[in-house]
């Protein structure tokens, strides 16, 4: 099976397991777990953040993030199809009592000029904006960077108003990569960054928030009580250890894939690529041949791949460690054999 549904179905590489059965542990509610602690350090090292906490989820560190940043009844401005305002299952309502603020943005960036009109002015009648959020890249913009110098000036919108920025930077490293930028550049524009070591890095678990001491310190009482407290928590650790010194360089050949698979496809008659890819992310509108999204996922699924839908035509391709060139070719080969109805 050829599984492109997410970057998320990566299988943990043979030192990832081994890191693992070796792991150094200790009890993490405690503190006192010695590879929870190597992990932090490293991934606050390569942020440049003061400190940072290991995350059972990409959702539960962004859901930490606002509880931990906002007060029940503040409001958080994000961009209107982001994952933490899409696919969080309402957490920020249903958890921090905060009301999200939508902007419409282009590939995911939000227009600061919007956000800057977005910012609540001190009045009764308004919550209070306790927080901006951004996501690079952008999930349902089909993997987008988010412009160094669109963060920029929302960076300084939120300084001069004393508004804290989280990013959601699930695939920050596949940012990175891509443009050149060490993810330190990208989250020294920020106040937080969360980062997924699950996705293309290959861990089979968790994620990580990064922020200053005293934040780190608050976002470790809400973890626990969320239930995230863990105990030997080092055997989860010591693969996201790998996977944050072994893993990263090798996202780019995620992305050649993915341009690739992006390019042939887009030769086929009746097929339309969406996105201007820029990582590992392809989305292929396949109404011109004549089928629902749901009516191709099913003839890719007959053929042995897997992929997911992402609209009434529209197909998400995502490639990652484990899916190789040969793999891409497969792909193309059973696309190109599909049917035009139309």
């Amino acid at each position: 099976m050829i599984d492109l549904r997410s970057d998320t179905v990566t299988k943990p590489t043979e030192a990832m397991r081994q890191a693992a059965y070796d792991a150094e542990v200790g009890d993490d509610v405690y503190e006192e777990d010695p590879t929870i602690h190597q992990l932090e350090h490293k991934a606050a090292e390569l942020l440049g953040k003061e400190d940072a906490l290991f995350v059972t989820s990409g959702t539960q560190g962004n859901q930490i993030a606002v509880l931990t940043h906002c007060n029940r009844g503040d409001e958080a401005i994000m961009e209107a199809n982001s994952h933490i305002f899409m696919y969080e299952a309402a957490s920020v309502s249903a958890l921090a009592g905060v009301q999200p603020r939508t902007l419409n943005g282009t590939r995911g960036a939000m227009d600061p000029s919007d956000v800057a009109a977005a910012i609540r002015p001190h009045d009764i009648h308004f919550p209070e904006t306790g927080l901006i959020c951004l996501e690079n890249t952008h999930n349902r913009a089909g993997g987008a960077l988010l412009p160094i110098e669109n963060m920029k000036t929302i960076y300084q919108i939120a300084s001069e108003h004393h508004i804290p920025i989280h990013l959601d930077g699930a695939r920050l490293f596949n940012a990175s990569i891509s443009s050149g930028f060490p993810v330190q550049k990208y989250a020294e524009l920020t106040d937080t960054v969360q980062v997924c070591l699950s996705k293309g890095l290959g861990a089979p678990v968790g994620s990580v928030i990064a922020g200053s001491e005293a934040f780190i310190a608050r976002a470790r009482k809400w973890r626990k009580r969320l239930g995230g407290g863990l105990r030997q928590a080092g055997v989860l650790a010591a693969p996201g250890l790998v996977a944050l010194t072994d893993m990263v360089n090798r996202l780019a050949e995620d992305q050649k894939h993915a341009e690739i698979l992006a390019r042939e496809l887009g030769k086929i008659d009746g097929v339309e690529i969406e996105n201007e890819v820029e990582t590992n992310i392809v989305l292929v509108n396949v109404k011109n041949l004549g089928y629902t999204s749901e009516q191709f996922l099913t003839m890719l699924k007959e053929n042995d791949i897997l992929a997911a839908p992402f609209g009434p035509h529209t197909v998400r391709f995502v490639t990652h460690y484990g899916i190789s060139r040969m793999n891409i070719n497969s792909v193309i080969e059973h696309v190109a054999a599909v049917p035009q109805t139309q």
